[in-house]
């Protein structure tokens, strides 16, 4: 239970911390999603950063749970898709991870858009 109510507090941190980083961005930049690109570039690096420092030195799950799952995967899932691709590459894994990156990529947007489109019919 505790590393739930862990998940959770983090998560709800992540996405007020994300929520936060829209809203900041200057509305006149909107011609090309930089808010997103910056949270996922910057959640990348924080869970790159805190995988290190936490596998380093710390011993409670409950904190790992906090940061990394909860407040990056609240921030941006972005960073853990790019935490599970350099597993799939340090694993050997290399072509698994090709293929985790190009299929996560065209499937993933493919489902937005069949997901819009099924929105958009009318019975």
């Amino acid at each position: 239970m505790k590393i739930i109510l862990s998940v959770a507090l983090g998560g709800a941190f992540g996405a007020i911390a994300r929520y936060a980083l829209s809203t900041a961005w200057p509305k006149e930049a909107a011609n090309w999603p930089w808010a997103t690109f910056i949270a996922n570039v910057s959640g990348c690096f924080l869970i790159g950063l805190l995988t290190g420092l936490l596998n380093r030195s710390c011993d409670s799950e409950n904190l790992k749970y906090f940061l990394l799952t909860g407040f990056c995967g609240g921030y941006t899932t972005f960073s853990t898709f790019s935490l599970e691709t350099i597993k799939l590459m340090q694993n050997g894994q290399n072509l698994s991870a090709l293929l985790y990156v190009a299929l996560s990529a065209f499937v993933g947007i493919s489902a937005t858009f069949l997901g819009l489109y099924l929105a958009t019919l009318r019975h």
